[in-house]
């Protein structure tokens, strides 16, 4: 799939099919997220695989009615980034940095014919569900990436014009 192509049509997905994507392929992305820009070559983020065990405390975290959700995709992927708390432009450019992390894996995973969602539930910014992952207090939650087959295709969603969003200063 050409780059163009896939930032064009690479959608969220909220239905999956039920087959977890294979470690090999996970590894995979997260190689290539690991080319991330990132200030000082920090490499500020990290991914954690949920495994049944560790999407069984997360969902105790969430409660029962927010628990739903965390199962609509066979795999699902945290996200955050280490912060070091003494110098906040550097923290803040560690998070931005590992968002675009995030987005290569989402960006890898559409290119590889699978479906991702971005999420940012609530339970990732409590003391139980950071728990729940052994996410240390060092690390700011940036989301949980939900990975798996696609069920049925997304519609193309109205963009607004770059003429928008762009001003050309002098």
């Amino acid at each position: 799939m050409e780059l163009e192509e896939a930032i064009r049509t690479r959608r969220t997905h909220k239905a999956y099919g039920a087959e977890p994507v294979g470690r090999e392929t996970l590894e995979e992305l997260f190689e290539l997220a690991r080319w991330a820009p990132n200030h000082h070559l920090t490499n500020p983020w990290r991914f954690r695989v949920l495994g049944p065990a560790a999407l069984g405390r997360l969902k105790a975290a969430a409660g029962e009615e927010a628990a739903r959700k965390l199962d609509r995709a066979p795999t699902l992927v945290a996200v955050s980034a280490v912060q070091h708390g003494d110098d906040p432009v550097a923290d803040e450019e560690d998070a931005l940095a590992s968002a675009i992390a995030a987005y290569i894996v989402l960006l890898g995973a559409h290119g590889r014919g699978l479906a991702g969602y971005w999420r940012t539930p609530e339970v990732l910014r409590t003391a139980a569900g950071r728990s729940a992952l052994g996410i240390a207090d060092d690390e700011r939650v940036l989301g949980l990436l939900h990975l798996g087959p696609a069920r049925h295709e997304q519609r193309v969603p109205e963009r607004a014009p770059a003429g928008n969003v762009v001003s050309f200063l002098d």
